[in-house]
């Protein structure tokens, strides 16, 4: 089942979020128990050339490859589609302009104007002709605009009603920033919840999906409460922290039973 397909039907969706520009590193994260992986060119390390290979290895895991481009990379999107993922999330969307572009760049005609050429991701996911692929592609990729400052916020309204746009992603970090003017950066600050929660409700009122980060995993159920569908976690250093963390536990733990 698609990406979209899940997120229409109302799932959850908890996404690893890969930095290490690696493909045998993604291969590795995409065996673990998440439901789709996100390849970071925007604070993580990934390039062109690995989100060209690094997308094939969560395919054949049987999930859905999402990326997030650099700021502005709105011909990064189409390449990403173009290599096979399902999804690209564009960053500091904080305008109705930019939102168009970037609807633009993943949308075919006539919601927008991505050229053809899905070298990769035709075969990749083995569409039985192209007429078949063009017919499902606006539908099946989907857009997630971030909701990162107070400049998004004002205009969200009209970011949502861009044609092409189909989910926000907010992101808590450099929304903090902007929600204190500079002074902090606290992904799980309280005074921020409300708007967080409203942002939510008015994308699921424009029937689009909401993703977030989540910084803190006790407040995964909270956000999902809210309206949120897609939570992205779990970068590789905090997957090997937290394995090493109980491994070692787990060691030490036995070691002092066996009064080693």
């Amino acid at each position: 089942m698609s990406l979209e397909a899940r997120l229409a039907a109302g799932d959850t969706i908890c996404t690893a979020w890969s930095c290490v520009p690696d493909a045998l590193t993604v291969e590795i994260l995409s065996a673990q128990g998440f439901d789709a992986v996100t390849l970071d060119m925007q604070h993580g390390g990934h390039n062109e050339d690995s989100v060209l290979r690094s997308i094939l290895p969560v395919m054949r895991s049987g999930k859905p490859a999402l990326v997030r481009i650099p700021v502005g990379r709105f011909d990064m999107a189409s390449r990403a589609l173009d290599f096979g993922a399902e999804a690209v999330i564009a960053p500091m969307v904080n305008s109705v302009d930019a939102a168009r572009l970037f609807a633009a760049s993943t949308k075919y005609p006539p919601v927008g104007e991505r050229s053809w050429g899905p070298t990769y991701g035709f075969p990749r996911h083995g569409k039985g002709d192209f007429a078949e692929w063009l017919g499902e592609s606006n539908r099946r990729t989907v857009s997630f605009a971030m909701i990162e400052t107070r400049a998004a916020v004002d205009v969200l309204d009209g970011i949502l009603d861009t044609p092409g746009i189909d989910a926000i992603f907010l992101g808590p970090s450099d929304f903090s920033i902007a929600w204190t003017d500079g002074a902090r950066v606290n992904a799980t600050l309280e005074d921020m919840m409300q708007a967080i929660e409203q942002i939510a409700a008015r994308a699921r009122k424009a029937g689009k999906y909401a993703g977030i980060y989540v910084i803190d995993p006790a407040y995964a159920g909270r956000f999902v409460s809210m309206g949120y569908q897609l939570l992205a976690m779990g970068s590789e250093q905090t997957v090997i922290k937290l394995g090493a963390e109980t491994l070692l536990g787990s060691v030490r733990e036995s070691l002092g039973k066996a009064g080693a």
